[in-house]
């Protein structure tokens, strides 16, 4: 495995997850989501080619 190359590609991948989710949840804070005070949000990551790959991040963003 080219050590670069994957950390490029890795690099690449995180910075379109980061932009294009923080662009959604932008989008449903403007939207009211949920009329509350806060929102909760649950990030999932997984791979069909790597079984044991469960990461998951949860976080509650106050909207106040």
């Amino acid at each position: 495995m080219d050590e670069d190359r994957f950390n490029m590609e890795l690099r690449k991948f995180l910075k379109q997850v980061g932009v294009t989710s923080q662009r959604e949840i932008e989008r449903v804070a403007r939207e009211g989501a949920g009329k509350g005070k806060s929102l909760r949000l649950r990030m999932s990551l997984t791979s069909p080619d790597a079984p044991g790959l469960q990461h998951v991040v949860e976080a509650e963003i106050p909207l106040d």
